[in-house]
């Protein structure tokens, strides 16, 4: 290589990595393409959980995919993971509960509904989690609701009711609903709790602090996987099943958490929650496309139920500004 192309090569490559460079700086600014992005990959979560039945045991997803988002985490935070140490130790109790109650029970459900119900049912469940807060907040902490927000909570519950029975409303009766959606209300159940507990979590920067619960993810998910591999029900993953799991850890576990972060940095958590509204959207979407799932009447009228509840109770029953 001459002295001309050896400078034109150098030349290109900087130019490159300007662009690059650029490209990143913008994006670090945009919170509704991040915001978007993370709503977008927590929706693939939903699709990965069905394909991955036949592909890889759901215990083998939750503690396989949180060993592998701590590997990462911890490269990346080692430095503020010494500093943090002794908080870290402090609250160590604290941290145990939300990483299992947060990672480890609200993941091992979602799995395993994927064998019993569709992806489009797990996404709109999982939309619903805004008004599951809301009333996790009445009953923990007494924070009375507004009069619309009572309304989109029960909007939004009687969606859910709709996607569990199927339309049937005679299923309800005799309480012979989808054990998958029953599965996915108990999953949202936990995730609340783990959200209404983030109100008091120690003072340890953030990412730090979703390693530290992502470690206690990992070691709460490894008896649940002893206890599936003693009872015969795991299943070393196919290829299939490994690129799930690598998804996974990699997308909704890792990255997905990053960008949220960031977007509610720009925004702020209230304007920042809106978008968690387009999971829902999102997985029917990928769900109808990717696998190739039915959606009918009773889908799309759960769907319009649990949005439009939601946007009752976020922004029509927001108490006025005095």
């Amino acid at each position: 290589m001459d002295a001309a192309t050896s400078g034109t090569h150098a030349c290109n490559l900087g130019l490159e990595n300007e662009l690059i460079r650029s490209a990143r700086q913008w994006l670090n600014s945009q919170a509704y393409v991040l915001l978007a992005l993370t709503t977008l990959m927590w929706a693939g979560n939903a699709v990965a959980s069905r394909f991955a039945v036949g592909q890889i045991s759901a215990m083998g997803i939750t503690a396989g995919r949180w060993a592998l988002a701590l590997g990462i985490l911890v490269v990346l935070t080692r430095h503020d993971l010494k500093r943090s140490a002794p908080a870290i130790a402090a609250s160590w109790r604290q941290i145990a509960v939300m990483g299992t109650i947060g990672f480890t029970a609200f993941n091992s459900l979602f799995y395993i509904a994927g064998h019993f119900t569709t992806a489009v049912n797990i996404a709109i469940t999982q939309g619903s989690f805004p008004v599951f807060v809301l009333l996790g907040s009445f009953v923990a902490f007494g924070s009375r609701p507004t009069p619309m927000q009572v309304v989109g909570a029960m909007v939004t519950l009687v969606g859910i009711a709709v996607l569990a029975s199927h339309g049937e409303w005679e299923r309800l009766v005799s309480l012979t609903v989808n054990r998958g959606d029953v599965l996915m209300i108990v999953a949202c159940v936990f995730y609340t709790a783990y959200t209404l507990a983030l109100r008091k979590r120690p003072p340890i920067p953030p990412l730090v602090f979703f390693t530290a619960m992502a470690a206690a993810a990992f070691v709460t998910s490894v008896p649940l996987l002893v206890v599936e591999i003693l009872a015969g029900a795991s299943q070393w993953p196919t290829p299939a099943g490994l690129a799930t799991l690598l998804f996974i850890a990699i997308f909704p576990s890792l990255l997905a958490q990053m960008l949220f972060m960031r977007g509610v940095e720009l925004i702020g958590p209230n304007r920042a929650g809106l978008f968690m509204n387009l999971t829902p959207v999102f997985g029917a979407v990928l769900a109808v496309v990717l696998l190739g799932e039915p959606f009918g009447y009773p889908e799309a009228t759960a769907l319009a139920l649990v949005i439009g509840g939601i946007f009752i109770a976020e922004r029509l029953g927001r108490p006025a500004l005095t």
